[in-house]
């Protein structure tokens, strides 16, 4: 694997992902052995012990990505509000585990949405009977 990521950064890599390291030696081993931006993956479920970034950084790793965390997160709470909502008939006891609309609304930056949409959507029918 180290001889394959020497081949990538030959050919142009400039950060190199090294897949289901194990531990933290493995990962140690990696970044001794390449002069390169690395990207550790901290999958849950996968071949690689999950690090702290903190620990991750003090072994040289550049980067860290959660690829499917959030989208997991977010699956649980709906399964556990899908069976609230079936289990009680309604979803009232569950308003203070929702995200509030003004929340959504600032993240997504609605308004800037709805301006844009003021400025695509406003034709008349005016003078066209």
């Amino acid at each position: 694997m180290i001889d394959r990521c020497k081949s990538y950064i030959d050919a142009g890599a400039e950060i190199i992902f090294p897949e289901a390291l194990k531990d933290e030696k493995e990962f140690e081993i990696v970044r001794k052995s390449l002069d390169v931006y690395l990207l550790a993956n901290m999958t849950e479920f996968g071949k690689s012990k999950i690090l702290d970034y903190n620990v991750l950084e003090n072994l040289g790793f550049n980067i860290v990505i959660y690829p499917v965390t959030t989208q997991r997160l977010a699956m649980k709470s709906v399964e556990d509000g899908l069976r609230a909502i079936f289990d009680d008939g309604h979803q009232n006891n569950l308003i203070d585990k929702m995200q509030t609309r003004k929340r959504l609304y600032k993240l997504v930056e609605y308004e800037k949405y709805n301006s844009l949409d003021e400025k695509i959507y406003n034709f008349s029918t005016e003078g066209h009977d």
